[in-house]
């Protein structure tokens, strides 16, 4: 079998199988490419007061404990707290993806906002699915992806190849 045509085949199969992963990759790839200009995805980060952090761990657990949104009832509720000193904030990301921006400095809520972009994450590495899937789907589908891509510029090249020797040749 000549190498051109079983590219030709390799590149048509592996395009079918990675088809539904790729497809997640690429829209959940181009929502995050926009997570800080819609604020649908990432809640907008506000500024607060001052740059140096002034709340204690408890006041702080006790400010988000008090929004019923966040449905935070200890610090187990509780996945991250992003420190923003230069901005004079404090993010509190509870486990609901619900996310409370503290100022730092007086301890008022700037902002309560669903966040969807840690879910738009884990959709987009396979992690939502399951942990394997991200190893052994979405790792291959990358793979394959570049596999694609190497067979594509091959598949590419070989007419125009072809095209410019017959031209050397008919100009001799």
């Amino acid at each position: 079998m000549k190498l051109s045509v079983l590219t030709r085949k390799l590149h048509y199969w592996a395009s079918a199988i990675i088809t539904l992963p790729v497809l997640v990759i690429l829209c959940t790839g181009l929502l995050l490419q926009l997570k800080k200009e819609v604020a649908w995805i990432q809640p907008v980060e506000h500024r607060g007061t001052g740059t140096v952090p002034s709340l204690g761990f408890d006041e702080l657990l006790g400010i988000v404990r008090g929004i019923p949104e966040t449905e935070v009832a200890t610090w187990d509720d509780i996945h991250r707290l992003d420190v923003r000193p230069d901005r004079g904030i404090i993010k509190v990301t509870a486990r609901n993806n619900w996310e409370v921006q503290v100022d730092a400095a007086l301890g008022t809520v700037l902002q309560v906002a669903y966040r969807r972009s840690d879910l738009i994450e884990s959709l987009h590495d396979g992690s939502w699915f399951h942990e394997a899937a991200k190893l052994w789907i979405f790792l291959p589908s990358g793979a394959l992806l570049l596999f694609l891509l190497v067979t594509g510029i091959y598949l590419f090249a070989i007419p125009l190849l072809a095209k410019r020797r017959r031209r050397l040749n008919n100009a001799r």
